[in-house]
């Protein structure tokens, strides 16, 4: 609460104001974030108290003045403009402000003036800071939800789970949002406030801080820095030595504040996952709903044809020039508003992809754009429908390249898999049918054709009964051991085929960028009529060790070439390298403010030593980010457990999150549930001793 007996006047009637910060913020659900400092929310009334030294003169009246760019009075009984009630309380007035719902979002100054019954200014209170986001639960508000327990998700959790891997094989990255972490609100103010927008013309960016569309497409381009002073640089492949690599990210918070504290100046580095998280914070933090999405076999379609030819030699290299690529994953983030801007039917979910692809309105940006005009096809609704169009829809076509022309052999559909966590715990929700129809239905291809996709057929000739099939399985790896890969070479003809069968291991990185050979094999096969022929290889770890990424992906690469088909027959699968999780330990009751020690322990997997350990521990409300090294070398086998000590600041359940990196072994995750409990005043006593009075 702040007090400011500040007289301009020798009447000076009013000799205190207290903004109930406390109290309001709990009304307005904003208390996680601050108990000393007024954050509300626009469309739902606040209060302030006057201390006053005797009771308003007559005929005098008070007014209060707001300042956001430039000066609002508010005026008195209600209306769509900002305006306050007053009711005197013995040595008080208490003055209830009432905020439009499409009321700008901001940091306002607000003074309260004294005015004499001819208008003069008899007294004014020194200015006040509060801000107002924007009002999920207020009925009239451009991100109205409906829904306690989607609101319960989509604005007040501060932990979630962003997912990462492969269509066949989904694994969960826990992260810390922590959107009501000290001055993360400020923060994410300071953003908007260094948008290109912002620094041409504050003022036309000031008033255009109503619109949720306006305020999430600016996120969209300030949480990448390709054009302006935005969070996050990308980078996409090693070294990231001159900053942080993308995996060792746990979390928003530590970004947002190193971007901060060094003066907007871009934090390295981000991949989708990091800028869909920071994203997700910022998006959170200011009132609008928004959750994660990850996109399974994401397309990257530069040149808007919904089409990505990938070309091939015979020697299975890539020999693509185009832009065009297929992404294991993507992740972007939906938020939850009204489209006023379109036409009815678009309001809802709406795509926005802060990760640096393609320039909308020449920024790098992307939405946002309604979910539902993707599901429909309408490509012409803004913004960027067509690209979000294609990372889910494109077809990949594989061609092979030969000296007597190429040859279709594949095609592969995108968008599988569609995630993200769901609002009743840690698992999946997948929500694949909310951007497209079902895979192969009428109404599937009706939508393509009304987006213009090019239908593609084969057309070397027709197809062959016998033409043989390939299939390539494996086990579920982990890192560090050796392991097989079996491609089996089917025969549904009625005479014995003749091939050629080439098999290929590729390390790549999630985004489908290759790092090298940890394989190859070419072999001569006769497959019986109606039999199958296997071909077994053993990825030993010192092959793939050399080149493999952090991301840990191995891409298989099968083709069968027989005389007598015209065209070859292609597979390929993406393998995931699984590494183990680490393991976490809290000793006894977490209280508030009080310390309480955990130990993390972890066992090295592989058979090299590790060198350059580090562990990093973080949690909303629990300790802010913290680097534990590891000293020495770990040898193969062996364990390490190291101490740390957290120190509650809020509340209630809270989840620890903590990643291990080091020379050889990249993103090993642990995350563990801490319960924070309040002592009650029974309990101290307990804790200092009661003394009885006799």
């Amino acid at each position: 609460a702040t007090h400011s007996p500040l007289p301009l006047s020798g009447v000076g009637v009013i000799v205190g104001m207290d903004l109930r910060s406390n109290e309001n913020n709990r009304a307005h659900r904003t208390r996680e974030m601050d108990r000393e400092r007024l954050i509300v929310r626009r469309g739902q009334p606040f209060s302030i108290s006057l201390q006053m030294s005797d009771t308003l003169p007559p005929k005098h009246q008070l007014a209060v003045v707001l300042h956001l760019g430039e000066s609002v009075q508010a005026g008195r009984g209600a209306g769509d403009r900002w305006w306050f009630s007053q009711q005197a309380v013995q040595s008080e007035m208490l003055l209830t402000l009432h905020s439009p719902a499409d009321a700008l979002i901001g940091q306002y100054r607000l003074a309260v003036l004294m005015m004499s019954p001819d208008g003069r200014i008899l007294q004014k209170t020194g200015l006040h800071m509060f801000y107002l986001l924007f009002n999920p639960w207020c009925r009239d508000d451009a991100v109205y939800l409906p829904d306690e327990s989607l609101l319960q998700e989509y604005i007040m959790n501060e932990d979630g789970i962003i997912y990462r891997g492969s269509w066949d094989e989904i694994v969960s990255l826990p992260w810390n949002f922590g959107q009501f972490e000290d001055h993360v609100v400020d923060i994410c103010f300071e953003i908007l406030d260094n948008s290109r927008a912002a620094l041409r013309n504050s003022e036309m960016d000031t008033k255009s801080r109503s619109d949720p569309v306006y305020v999430s497409r600016t996120v969209s381009a300030m949480v990448n820095s390709n054009d302006d002073r935005g969070v996050l640089s990308g980078r996409w492949v090693e070294p990231y030595s001159d900053g942080v690599a993308p995996y060792r990210w746990t979390g928003s918070v530590p970004i947002l504040r190193r971007w901060s504290e060094s003066g907007a100046r871009a934090v390295k580095y981000g991949q989708c996952w990091v800028f869909a998280g920071v994203a997700c914070t910022v998006l959170r933090c200011l009132g609008i709903p928004t959750r994660c999405i990850t996109n399974f076999s994401s397309a990257h379609d530069v040149d808007g044809n919904l089409s990505l030819d990938v070309l091939i030699n015979e020697k299975l290299e890539n020999m693509t020039g185009s832009g065009d690529s297929s992404w294991n994953y993507h992740c972007w983030v939906e938020s939850w508003m009204r489209r006023d801007d379109l036409a009815a039917g678009y309001d809802g979910w709406q795509a926005l992809d802060p990760t640096p692809q393609e320039r909308s309105d020449g920024v790098y940006r992307c939405g946002p754009c309604p979910i539902k005009a993707i599901k429909e096809g309408e490509l012409g609704v803004k913004y960027d429908a067509p690209f979000i169009f294609a990372e889910v829809n494109a077809d990949i076509i594989h061609w092979i390249v030969q000296s007597d022309g190429r040859k279709r052999v594949d095609q592969n559909s995108v968008g599988r898999n569609i995630s993200t966590k769901s609002v009743y715990g840690n698992f999946r929700e997948d929500v694949t049918l909310q951007y497209k129809y079902p895979e192969g239905s009428q109404k599937e291809r009706a939508i393509f054709e009304k987006a213009g996709r090019r239908v593609t057929h084969p057309t070397n000739g027709e197809a062959e009964p016998e033409k043989l099939q390939l299939s390539i399985r494996h086990a579920q790896p982990v890192f560090g051991t050796d392991f097989d890969v079996i491609v089996e070479v089917k025969n549904d003809g009625e005479q014995d085929a003749t091939a050629q069968l080439t098999v290929l291991c590729l390390a790549v990185t999630y985004n489908s960028l290759h790092r090298g050979e940890c394989q190859r094999r070419t072999t001569s096969i006769t497959v019986p009529a109606h039999k199958a022929h296997r071909e077994v290889l053993r990825l030993r770890y010192e092959q793939y060790a050399a080149c493999v990424s952090e991301h840990h992906v191995i891409r298989v690469l099968a083709l069968a070439e027989s005389a007598r088909h015209n065209e070859p027959v292609l597979e390929s699968t993406n393998i995931e390298l699984s590494v183990p999780e680490l393991h976490i330990r809290i000793s006894g009751k977490a209280f508030l403010h009080e310390e309480v020690t955990g130990v993390v322990s972890f066992t090295n997997p592989l058979p090299v030593q590790l060198r350059g350990g580090v562990f990093t521990v973080e949690g909303a409300g629990l300790l802010p980010a913290t680097e534990i090294p590891v000293p020495g070398v770990l040898n193969p086998g062996e364990e390490v457990a190291v101490r740390f000590s957290i120190k509650p600041s809020r509340t209630g359940l809270r989840r620890l999150l903590i990643d291990f990196d080091s020379d050889k072994l990249k993103d090993v995750k642990g995350v563990a549930t801490v319960l924070v409990h309040k002592r009650s005043r029974l309990s101290t006593m307990g804790i200092f001793g009661a003394i009885p009075l006799n």
